[in-house]
C-alpha cells in the first residue's frame, strides 16, 4: 500500500531529525559547568557569542565611527578617516576597505567578519568554552529547525496519504491515526527542546549564553559609549539610535544578523 511506503519515510524524517537534536543537546550540555567563570567579556566577545563574525566588524565600525574615524555615509559607503587602527579589529576593518580608503560597507563587512582577527577571537572563545566550535554551530538551533520542517513533512506525508481511497480494512481515520504517532514525536521534541535548551544559540556555548545573559541590554540611543556599543554588541545594527548610522547600514545587502 502507498500510505505504508508514506508512513515509513514520515517515521524516517522524524527519527533522523529528533536524533540529531537529541545528539546536539546532549554535546551542549557536555559543556564544563565551569566554563567562563571570573571572565569578564570584551565588547568584541560579546558580540561574536551574540551574533558571529559579522556582529564583530559591525561593532568595529560603529564605534569607529562614533570616534569620527570612520565615516559611514548614508549611501552606504565606508570612508577611513585615521589610517591607525587602536587594535587588530579595527585594522583588519581598515585593511577591509582597502588602500584607497574607501570602500562599500557591505564587502567590507564581509571581508573584515572573515579576517584572521575575528578567527583568533573565536578560537580563544572556544578554547575558554564559552564559543561553539565550527564543526558544533549547527547543533541545536539547527536541529529545531530541522524537527520543526520534519513536523512539516510529517504532516504533508500524511495528506498525501489521506488523498489514495480509502478501503475497508485501512479507512481514512486510522490512517492519520498513524501518522499522527511520527508527528507527536517531532511535535515532543519541539517542546522538550524550548524548555531544556532555549534560548537556541548557533555561536554562544551554554556558558557564553550565561554571561551574556549578564549584560545590560539597554535599548540604543547616543548615551553613554560603554553603555551604547554593549548594547551594539548583544542586540546588532537595531541598536544603533542615529538616524545617519542605521541610514547607512540599510544599504549593506544583507538580511539581520
Amino acid at each position: 500500500m502507498v500510505w505504508v511506503l508514506l508512513l515509513l519515510l514520515a517515521w524516517a524524517v522524524a527519527g533522523a531529525a529528533c536524533a540529531r537534536l537529541c545528539l546536539a543537546a546532549v554535546r551542549a550540555a557536555a559543556v564544563d559547568e565551569n566554563a567562563g567563570q571570573g571572565h569578564d567579556l570584551t565588547l568584541y566577545e560579546a558580540a561574536f557569542l551574540s551574533g558571529g563574525p559579522g556582529r564583530v566588524a559591525d561593532l568595529t565600525m560603529v564605534s569607529m565611527a562614533r570616534q569620527r574615524r570612520l565615516l559611514l555615509a548614508r549611501t552606504g559607503w565606508a570612508t577611513v578617516l585615521d589610517p591607525c587602527g587602536r587594535d587588530e579589529m579595527e585594522r583588519s576593518v581598515i585593511g577591509a576597505i582597502g588602500p584607497g580608503g574607501q570602500s562599500l560597507i557591505a564587502p567590507a563587512r564581509a571581508a573584515a567578519a572573515a579576517a584572521d582577527a575575528v578567527g583568533g577571537l573565536a578560537d580563544r572563545l572556544v578554547r575558554a568554552g564559552l564559543a561553539v566550535p565550527d564543526g558544533g554551530r549547527t547543533t541545536v538551533a539547527a536541529g529545531v529547525r530541522q524537527v520543526r520542517a520534519a513536523a512539516v513533512a510529517v504532516l504533508a506525508l500524511g495528506v498525501t496519504a489521506l488523498l489514495f481511497p480509502a478501503t475497508p480494512d485501512m479507512p481514512r481515520d486510522l490512517v492519520a491515526l498513524w501518522f499522527s504517532l511520527p508527528l507527536a514525536l517531532t511535535l515532543s521534541c519541539l517542546a522538550i527542546a524550548r524548555v531544556e535548551v532555549h534560548p537556541y544559540s548557533r555561536w554562544a556555548s551554554p556558558a557564553g549564553q550565561r554571561l551574556l545573559g549578564a549584560l545590560a541590554r539597554p535599548d540604543g540611543g547616543t548615551g553613554d559609549d560603554r553603555t551604547y556599543l554593549t548594547s551594539v554588541a548583544v542586540r546588532g545594527i537595531r541598536a544603533v539610535g542615529e538616524p545617519d548610522l542605521r541610514a547607512a547600514f540599510a544599504h549593506r545587502g544583507y538580511g539581520r544578523d
